[in-house]
């Protein structure tokens, strides 16, 4: 294969990989990626955890960084830790991220001198070992769910006596807390070395330049000592037949059916590829089959999908999942297996296959039209991602010139040989999640296997396409008003049936179009005195159309790119999808279809029912999952709009709340059409013209009613609300808030909240995790309503153990206090404001932010304003308008908190 001409490769004399690329939209951004080949299976017995420990210290002191000194550095530059600073250890690799803001030579030198720190110059100073302890403990400690304890154990039953269960990459507790400097050190000499490395630099500056710094940054980093001799990772076991059940509820109940073989480990060439293709095919047929069985009537599973994969180069496996309706394993089972055995024994059909062949065309062209305004980190992470796949980096111009020629032989006959084989190997062997025992466990689950196997099976049948029914929604009306919004680069356009639309053509991505659409009242708009049952909403939209089921209307539209989704926010539901120039009006037509002809399919809203009927367990078996569930509440004083129901309350919901809940705002609501993308105005009014302004007549958007919007924050300063959660003993939250105020009713005091809590957050990251260890990720926000009067909050959430919930409750209570009675320094303001106004910046290039920025702006003139005022206004600020917030809002009598703490300790009320 040859590489993508666009990057420029090249090794350093020292062994070190890089590649570079310029690319130049969004203008004066770029992404460094530094890719270290270790990871957790490069661990002996003894350091499990070791890898990921050190890529926490990569940020705590080198050579010529103090500790603590590395992220405060890029806050400087505009970088926001997390967002825009971040690192990740896997099984095979470790890798540091850096997305750059510009690409000035002092933050492209600044940023590449870091990374070279990274690389060969960490300290591992005992003491900031022993402070960053906490940090790993507190991320192993929060991370710990029924989710990783799941994967953990078909880690162990997949590859029995093999290495990778012993090996996750967040470690041994026992190791963490032995772990000293000298072992970490140990670790990273032996493993950080230029022959294991790649540095990816693509973004907005010349090649040649950054390719000069990197040799001179870089050319003069040494090994230390020998290299590191990875661990044996263990022979594949012969398997035959067999199941592992793993009981938990705080887990949905599933199956993983699975095939092993030994890895193929073939060279990335033309004719590999042509067998990756093939595969591909048949898994696109398979999962479509899969999807149309979780979508009919009885689903035999609510969900199913196949993969096939190479895991660490030690094993190749090929497997279905499926999430099982409520007891019903056994015949979740059956039908994984029919499925299999039909596609083994029958193959594929050839109007299955010219379906995929048409779908990926698609695919493909549409990324090679846009191959020019990808991002940089997405180009980067393309690099990436090719060092552990063992792959080259292609464009998407090469690719569908490759696909077209292979294209021309791809039918089902040839398909077929591959069909029969793809789940060739031993097994299966059948690990299965389920929220309580199954009689007859283990061998119950391997007999009902066995006994499937056996069953015969038919050919699947084709099923004639159905033409697309809506072109057409009635006689246009016309435009009746056009306002241009020449800063914004907007139109404003109001239709005769009282249809608003909002236009902003943009290039950021070649082709891509975001088409949203606002109607009715959303969340307010509900009856109080009901359950909320919103979140069965996603049954709308699989519900299908009165006169397509959705299966029948991917099949109708193959070929076409377009979306269809639903939300809600407070004062709106939201149709939304994304598309392409030439299917703009498609795009139009399925949403404006959903709109007014909606399925209601009980099928749809069965599988939504289905699914929470072990919803509660699995948010209660975590202190963030609780959270989750009963914040939004608590915040609104109980106000049931915002309630998540009760385990009795969903199983009593119906389609009909479902609808009795939406019907009106689809019928009468008002709609608001927002187009953002790479589109000309005239074509987007005159698509939207024939669509939604053909519609009957809607009505203005108005106000929310009064009564609609009383919404209050709960009482601080009294003792903590507490909630418990059955996870682990170790596991806490603490939630704190102080009432503040809606957002426009002060623009610039909104804005100064803003910087608050940021400044609150940096204060909180440095003595709760820099200097306490106690927690990995505390944070700072400020939330205020657009349209409840008088609401917002400034809060902040930290994990912890529960024993140290009173001392970080004060902790918070101090650094607050310190904020109201002196100004933040001039350090805390840039390091806090230069992420926030980079952060604004980088968004206004994305047709994302725009979609969300236009919505509602036209009913609504003080968005315009606000719009206008938060950079101007955000660069004003004052150290002094921060310490006149906090003095303001940070008040300790006013401080509402809430506590998750586990149920396996007594529940303690916070001072």
């Amino acid at each position: 294969m040859a590489a993508d001409p666009t990057f420029r490769f090249g090794v350093l004399p020292n062994g070190m990989r890089y590649a570079i690329r310029k690319q130049a939209v969004p203008p004066g951004q770029a992404a460094l990626r530094l890719h270290i080949s270790a990871g957790s299976l490069n661990e002996a017995d003894g350091q499990q955890g070791i890898a990921h420990f050190v890529e926490h210290m990569a940020f705590n002191g080198s050579t010529r960084v103090p500790e603590g000194e590395m992220v405060k550095i890029l806050e400087r530059l505009g970088l926001a830790f997390g967002a825009d600073t971040n690192a990740s250890t896997g099984f095979e690799e470790t890798i540091y991220r850096l997305d750059l803001p510009k690409t000035d030579r002092e933050t492209l030198e600044t940023s590449l001198m870091l990374l070279r720190e990274v690389a060969g110059e960490l300290s591992f100073a005992p003491a900031a070992v022993e402070r960053e302890r906490g940090v790993v403990m507190s991320e192993e400690r929060s991370g710990d769910s029924p989710a990783l304890r799941a994967a953990r154990a078909i880690s162990a039953f997949q590859f029995k006596g093999q290495l990778p269960p012993r090996r996750f990459p967040i470690g041994e507790v026992e190791v963490l807390r032995s772990a000293d400097a000298g072992a970490l050190r140990a670790f990273y000499q032996a493993w950080y070395r230029p022959e294991r490395t790649v540095l990816v630099a693509v973004g907005d500056f010349d090649p040649q330049q950054v390719e000069a710094r990197i040799r001179e940054t870089f050319s003069d980093w040494k090994a230390v000592g020998p290299a590191g001799v990875a661990p044996p990772a263990g022979k594949m076991a012969s398997r035959s037949p067999e199941a592992k059940i793993f009981v938990d509820p705080g887990l949905p109940n599933g199956l993983v059916v699975t095939w092993l073989s030994e890895p193929e480990l073939a060279a990335d060439t033309l004719a590999h590829r042509r067998t990756q293709l093939e595969r591909a095919m048949v898994l696109a047929i398979l999962n479509r089959r899969l999807s149309d069985l979780a979508r009919g009537g009885q689903p035999p599973f609510l969900s199913a999908g196949a993969t096939v994969g190479e895991s660490y180069r030690i094993q190749k496996a090929a497997g279905v999942f499926a999430l099982s309706v409520g007891d019903g394993w056994k015949k979740a089972l059956n039908a994984i297996l029919e499925e299999q055995r039909r596609l083994e024994t029958f193959g594929v059909r050839e109007d299955e296959v010219q379906r995929v062949i048409t779908d990926t065309r698609t695919a493909m062209t549409a990324a090679r039209t846009g191959s020019g305004t990808r991002t940089p980190a997405g180009l980067a992470g393309s690099v990436v991602g090719s060092i552990t796949a063992r792959s080259v980096v292609t464009s998407p111009e090469q690719d569908l010139d490759w696909f077209e020629r292979e294209a021309r032989t791809l039918n089902a006959a040839g398909l077929n040989p591959t069909a029969a084989t793809l789940f060739k190997g031993s097994g299966p062997i059948i690990f299965m999640t389920s929220t309580k025992a199954i009689e007859g466990g283990d061998a119950a689950v391997t007999a009902a296997a066995r006994e499937a196997l056996k069953a015969k099976v038919v050919a699947s049948e084709s099923r004639a396409l159905e033409a697309w029914p809506y072109m057409s929604f009635g006689t246009p009306s016309g435009v009746a008003e056009r306002r241009d919004v020449s800063d914004l680069d907007a139109v404003f356009l109001r239709f005769n049936n009282g249809v608003r639309l909002t236009v902003k053509p943009t290039k950021f991505k070649t082709d891509q179009i975001m088409v949203r659409v606002n109607f009715g009242d959303g969340r307010l708009g509900l009856d109080p005195a009901r359950p909320n049952p919103l979140w069965a909403n996603g049954a709308t939209i699989d519900g299908g159309l009165g006169k397509l089921s959705i299966k029948d209307m991917e099949r109708t539209l193959s070929g076409h790119i377009y979306s269809a989704n639903l939300g809600v926010t407070d004062d709106a539901y939201v149709l939304s999808g994304g598309t392409r120039g030439e299917d703009l009006e498609l795009q139009l037509q399925v949403l404006a279809a959903f709109l007014t002809d909606p399925g209601w399919r009980p099928e749809a809203f069965g599988r939504y029912s289905a699914l929470s009927a072990t919803i509660h367990d699995q948010l209660a078996s975590t202190s963030s999952g609780v959270l989750g569930r009963d914040l939004g509440a608590l915040l609104r004083s109980g106000d049931r709009r915002w309630v998540f129901p009760t385990q009795e309350e969903l199983a009593a919901t119906r389609l009909d709340d479902l609808k009795v809940a939406i019907s009106p705002s689809l019928a009468s609501g008002p709609i608001e059409v927002v187009i953002v993308g790479d589109i000309t105005v005239e074509k987007a009014v005159a698509a939207v013209d024939r669509t939604f302004g053909a519609l009957p007549a809607r009505p203005e958007p108005t106000p929310p009613p009064p009564e609609t919007v009383k919404v209050q924050l709960p009482q601080g300063g009294g003792p903590a609300v507490v909630r418990t959660h059955k996870g682990r003993a170790d596991q806490a939250v603490l939630f704190t808030a102080w009432p503040t105020t809606d957002f426009p009713s002060d623009l610039k005091g909104a804005r100064a909240n803003r910087l608050l809590a940021e400044i609150l957050n940096l204060r909180l990251t440095d003595e709760l995790r820099e200097k306490q260890g106690a927690t990995y990720s505390p944070s700072a926000d400020s939330s205020q309503s657009w349209l409840l009067p008088g609401y917002g909050y400034i809060s902040t959430v930290v994990e912890i153990p529960p024993e140290k919930i009173e001392a970080v409750t004060l902790d918070i209570q101090r650094i607050a206090a310190g904020l109201a009675s002196a100004p933040p320094t001039t350090d805390e303001m840039t390091r806090a404001r230069k992420p926030i106004l980079e952060g604004i910046q980088q968004s206004r290039e994305t047709n994302g932010y725009w979609l969300g920025t236009l919505s509602g702006m036209q009913s609504d003139p003080r968005q315009v304003d606000a719009y206008r005022s938060a950079l101007p206004t955000l660069e004003s600020l004052s150290p002094a308008d921060i310490q006149t917030a906090a003095r303001k809002w940070l008040r300790p009598d006013r401080i509402w908190r809430l506590e998750v703490r586990p149920e396996a300790v007594a529940a303690k009320t916070a001072p």
